[in-house]
């Protein structure tokens, strides 16, 4: 990964750092610190749980944090879109 690239960052300060295991602190990014697939539930493609009160539990996802990781969400970017049509729709109808 290129040092200053718009798909890779790193904040060695952040008191989380690395905040997900399973890839190196060299090529921890976080570029994706807030992850966009969040929305996309059960079809984001990562590593994650569901807590006992139904919330989304990401801890042991490093999908977005590794090497491809832009691409893959890049590549997610039609579904984060249909996930906010059906929340504008839903908006609009209410």
């Amino acid at each position: 990964m290129k040092k200053f690239d718009h798909t890779f960052f790193q904040n060695r300060d952040c008191e989380y750092f690395p905040c997900h295991g399973g890839v190196s602190e060299e090529e921890f990014n976080c570029l994706f610190c807030y992850c966009p697939l969040y929305c996309l539930g059960d079809k984001c493609g990562g590593d994650f749980s569901y807590t006992e009160k139904g919330i989304k539990n990401c801890k042991t996802c490093s999908k977005p944090h590794r090497a491809g990781g832009y691409e893959y969400v890049r590549l997610k970017f039609d579904d984060i879109r249909e996930v906010i049509k059906k929340l504008k729709k839903k908006a609009g109808d209410a």
